[in-house]
């Protein structure tokens, strides 16, 4: 189990340091997913991609990979009403991405709380 715990880590760590990074370097990919009513959807992208990054690089190390964890868990909280405002706005289409209700329905349902499972598991000791 330990090595499977080690692995997952090393996923996590790559998936979001990509994720954070892809916030800066795509910006148009994650703009549009912020829901309308929330003010300065280039700032709150900016913000997202810095503490995505922040908490993936905080994983790689023993004493700060509790709070990096309750960090991604927190965020992937924070994430949720976008998941709603997806459901509510598809079918649509970010940049080569079609988005329909089934996909939108899927990662509120499915994708978002496995997220939020995996990051709650890195909260605990190894």
């Amino acid at each position: 189990m330990k090595f499977v715990k080690k692995a997952s880590l090393v996923l996590m760590i790559i998936g979001y340091l990509i994720a954070g990074a892809n916030h800066f370097r795509s910006p148009g990919t994650y703009i549009p997913l912020i829901p309308e009513y929330l003010p300065l959807p280039e700032l709150l992208n900016t913000i997202a991609g810095f503490f995505e990054l922040l908490f993936g690089s905080m994983l790689m190390f023993r004493p700060t990979r509790r709070i990096a964890a309750w960090g991604i868990f927190t965020l992937l909280v924070l994430f949720i009403p976008a998941h709603v405002d997806m459901i509510l706005k598809a079918p649509f289409k970010i940049e080569k991405l079609q988005v329909t209700p089934f996909i939108a329905w899927l990662r509120l349902l499915i994708f978002q709380p496995l997220l939020m499972l995996w990051a709650w598991w890195h909260t605990k000791e190894d």
